[in-house]
């Protein structure tokens, strides 16, 4: 019964990280991107990973475990975009009139 309540968030989360990988392919398909499937292949498992921990944090509702799998991979990835480095083009200044 105890691993029960510790397998069902975990796998509910990875499925809800697994369904975030999916909508990111169908995305990228859709905007006619060009897929690496290694790349993807890795955040894929990422994404289950990051589900299932989630899953286990959050396991107060089984549909919670399964929405905490699909927002965690959605939260990292917003971490890693707000602290990407952009880079900054200085041209010459030019004479105000």
């Amino acid at each position: 019964m105890e691993l029960e309540l510790i397998i069902l968030p975990a796998v509910l989360g990875g499925v809800g990280g697994l369904t975030r990988g999916f909508i990111g392919l169908l995305k990228a398909l859709s905007l006619r991107r060009k897929i690496l499937w290694g790349y993807y292949g890795i955040t894929l498992i990422i994404a289950v990973v990051i589900g299932i921990f989630t899953g286990l944090i959050f396991n107060f509702d089984y549909r919670l475990s399964l929405l905490a799998g699909y927002a965690g991979t959605d939260i990292i990835e917003g971490i890693y975009k707000s602290f990407q480095v952009q880079k900054v083009y200085v041209g010459k200044a030019g004479k105000v009139k």
